[in-house]
């Protein structure tokens, strides 16, 4: 199983000691949130993690479209692939707190779409058109993988069918797994592509603390802030909500946070979500529940995960925990 962690970059000092922990322990991937509401610029920490790091990946989880025009991403990627060479992955998504808490609004899935497309081709070293302006980026050294984040069936779909990999956004139960692999393989086979061709890794919440009870008590937080925010959208039965808990969600989404806090966990324990939510979005407890929820998760069909660790107990101290009893024994 590869394993991968992503987070806020709150401070330079946080983005140092996660940057260390992903080496040391053997991460496979670390990615920075694109969230100027919320933290420090993602592609200064970017840079910070690829000087620090020698084989962990380096990851924007995820940028968007409206609040950095994608020619300039392209750009950005293929700059910190000089300094971290072949390990560095361009994560777009439709725009959540990254957008909101600016003031602009979101993507439409085929405007993401399109801009995956475009800043493909600009790393391939082609000329390519975004909005009646051409760009080409003639100095790039080798075309970084770009990634959409995805969670609905079409999202999935469409990112499987423009994007070199995708953050799927869908669960870790086996039926989640398994409606998330039927959507991909409907896209590549509509675009003409393999499978294979697309790399996938699931994302989840992460809590791993030798204190049970304090990582139970803040996970709830960043689970109001994955379901209701970006993941369970639109048509709930489409998102694979049991139809008793459509009105609890729709009830979290009207009052859930984009800065989220300890009033979103509260909620989520209010409206009688957090047992659905965190079996099917998070890994959470002591290591030894850790170990036991992931083993189950692997043995569903987990191969890649990126975990978010932001609102965690301690971060720091999650991704060192995990990575240092739970980790080894998925190898």
């Amino acid at each position: 199983m590869e394993v991968g962690f992503f987070f806020w970059p709150f401070s330079p000092d946080l983005v140092r000691r996660m940057a260390a922990a992903a080496d040391r322990y053997g991460y496979d991937m670390i990615g920075i949130a694109d969230t100027p509401g919320n933290a420090m610029d993602p592609w200064v920490a970017a840079t910070t993690v690829a000087e620090a790091t020698k084989r962990a990946r380096v990851a924007l989880c995820v940028s968007n479209l409206a609040s950095r025009h994608p020619a300039a991403s392209a750009a950005a990627i293929a700059s910190l692939d000089l300094l971290a060479p072949g390990r560095a992955v361009l994560g777009l998504g439709t725009g959540h707190s990254g957008t909101r808490n600016i003031g602009l609004g979101r993507s439409r899935v085929d405007e993401l779409a399109a801009g995956a497309r475009f800043i493909r081709k600009l790393l391939a070293g082609e000329p390519a058109t975004w909005h009646d302006g051409e760009a080409q980026l003639a100095w790039v050294k080798r075309p970084s993988p770009v990634f959409m984040a995805a969670s609905g069936p079409k999202a999935l779909e469409s990112a499987a069918a423009s994007a070199d990999g995708i953050f799927a956004n869908f669960g870790l139960a086996a039926a989640n797994l398994a409606r998330t692999e039927a959507s991909i393989e409907a896209g590549a086979r509509a675009a003409g592509r393999a499978r294979e061709d697309v790399e996938v890794w699931q994302i989840a919440a992460l809590d791993c603390n030798a204190d049970g009870a304090a990582a139970r008590h803040k996970v709830g937080a960043i689970l109001a802030f994955m379901a209701a925010g970006y993941i369970l959208q639109g048509d709930l039965t489409a998102r694979g909500v049991p139809v008793e808990l459509h009105d609890a969600i729709k009830e979290l989404r009207r009052r859930y946070s984009t800065r989220p806090g300890a009033a979103d966990a509260a909620l989520v324990d209010e409206l009688g979500l957090f047992d659905y939510l965190s079996r099917r979005f998070a890994i959470y407890g002591t290591p030894a529940d850790c170990r036991a929820q992931m083993l189950a998760a692997q043995a569903a069909g987990l191969r890649r995960v990126m975990f978010s660790v932001s609102l965690a107990a301690d971060p720091v101290a999650t991704v060192e925990l995990f990575g240092g009893e739970v980790l080894p024994g998925l190898r």
